[in-house]
């Protein structure tokens, strides 16, 4: 029986729980009430509100531009649409690097306006002083190391990260530094499949890989990715499950059709 099916209620302490029997954390953004119902429906394990709403759900080029009510509008719809899963914030870009008091009355805004149970907030030694003010306020707060997309005009490429063994150190120090912060889990996102290994093995908390191979705790993607809903993103490590993008394209089409053409509504469609 898996730690998963066991349980009522999905908490940080049941992630936890699932590294230490080996059983791997699946997780997958979410913005709004109707996709959380569905996947939380299907038993996945954690909704990330991702800052990625900025590329998917508003058309941004980046994750930066998204502001904290914008995101507090995301969670809370999607807490709304799930019952049993862990919902993740993002903290967006600004809403924490300035200090640790501003990252933690942007976490006391999210956790009061949306109902989610915990944050994430992207970066290793530099953010440290806010993960402390925020764990010691009581919130979670999931980490996040490797490509970090808010930092993407500082690298100048959606390239894999620490490839170099000083950038590999850096991150491997990092870890280390936010396990001992507090943090529950950690994201790694886009780094090669051996540091995530050494990473995932030397951490007791859990990490949870996009494009960071096998080896980690769990895995997380961007819903429309996996779901093919954008179709003009295609990574190596995506996976695409369904192609919605020509699903939906060819029901719009024949809904036309039938309008254009006075199929529908027919005699049983009116009343």
């Amino acid at each position: 029986m898996s730690v998963n099916k066991e349980i009522k209620k999905i908490t940080t302490h049941t992630i936890q729980k699932m590294k230490e029997s080996g059983e791997k954390i699946a997780m997958l953004t979410s913005y709004d009430y109707s996709f959380a119902k569905l996947i939380d429906g299907a038993g996945i394990d954690i909704i990330l509100v991702g800052d990625s709403a900025s590329n998917v759900m508003a058309g941004h080029e980046t994750t930066l531009p998204i502001t904290l009510d914008q995101m507090i509008y995301h969670a809370a719809s999607v807490v709304r649409g799930a019952k049993r899963c862990l919902v993740v914030v993002d903290l967006p870009f600004g809403a924490y690097q300035g200090n640790s008091k501003e990252a933690l009355s942007s976490t006391i805004r999210i956790m009061k306006e949306t109902g989610a149970h915990a944050v994430k907030l992207e970066g290793g030694e530099e953010v440290i002083e806010s993960i402390k003010r925020i764990i010691s306020a009581g919130v979670p707060v999931m980490g996040h190391l490797g490509l970090t997309p808010q930092s993407i005009y500082k690298f100048g490429t959606y390239t894999v990260r620490a490839k170099e063994e000083a950038e590999a150190e850096k991150l491997q120090r990092d870890a280390r530094l936010l396990e001992e912060a507090g943090c529950f889990a950690l994201v790694l996102e886009k780094i090669p499949a051996v540091l995530a290994k050494n990473v995932s093995t030397s951490l007791h908390i859990p990490t949870i890989g996009i494009g960071a191979g096998g080896y980690c705790d769990g895995q997380v993607l961007v819903m429309h990715d996996m779901l093919g809903i954008t179709s003009e993103f295609k990574p190596r490590f995506l996976r695409q499950y369904l192609n919605l993008s020509e699903t939906v394209s060819g029901a719009v089409q024949q809904y036309i059709n039938d309008v254009k053409g006075g199929a529908f509504p027919s005699a049983t469609e009116q009343y």
